[in-house]
């Protein structure tokens, strides 16, 4: 078969008419009576009808993936239920482990508040157990931030005795004596144990 446009070259494609061949020579067959699709077939070449390209029917999914997509999105929201129970605890407990912190950082500065105002000698040990003992009474919070105070003061007066004296050890047993009497207080035993005698009672 062989198309012909109206320049009268061979080609493939639009204005076709059919052809047959024989010993004289082509002689023109008659148009057929074809729609336009069955046209577009016949002249273009293409491999497949037109009513075999139709569209296939839509496939559901089977139901076994719905109940199983269905089975994760619940694992999914369990696991965040379970996440946000955890985290909400965590939460609470840290908002309590700071509150008591800064109680205890408060119990701390009063007894140093008192101590120099007494300005009494040998009572330092008495004041230090003292902070110590009521921010430990105030919870792991405020024990926690009575040693990391206590820490910081005897670190820092340490620092201040060797550039005034060198390493000639001024100060040393008076900072283990006064750690001593932190970790006393924050033990929970009676700060009175290092009472001077004459202190004011307001003390």
């Amino acid at each position: 078969m062989i198309c012909l446009v109206g320049s009268g070259m061979p080609q493939m494609g639009r204005g076709c008419h059919r052809w047959d061949m024989d010993a004289a020579g082509a002689t023109r067959m008659p148009q057929v009576d074809v729609d336009a699709a069955e046209r577009q077939y016949i002249c273009a070449g293409t491999r497949r009808r037109p009513e075999a390209r139709a569209a296939q029917p839509h496939q559901e999914p089977p139901r076994g993936g719905t109940a199983k997509g269905l089975c994760s999105r619940m694992k999914l929201l369990v696991g965040i239920l379970l996440c946000s129970l955890v985290l909400g605890v965590s939460s609470q407990r840290w908002l309590t482990f700071l509150k008591e912190a800064g109680q205890g950082t408060r119990d701390m500065w009063r007894a140093y508040s008192d101590m120099r105002e007494a300005n009494y000698k040998n009572s330092d040990k008495y004041f230090h157990a003292r902070g110590n003992y009521d921010a430990a009474r105030r919870g792991p919070g405020g024990a926690w931030a009575a040693k990391v105070i206590s820490d910081a003061r005897e670190n820092s007066q340490r620092i201040t005795d060797r550039l005034k004296f060198g390493d000639s050890g001024h100060g040393a047993e008076d900072s283990k004596a006064d750690q001593a009497a932190n970790k006393w207080g924050r033990s929970g035993k009676d700060p009175n144990h290092f009472r001077p005698a004459g202190l004011p009672s307001k003390y």
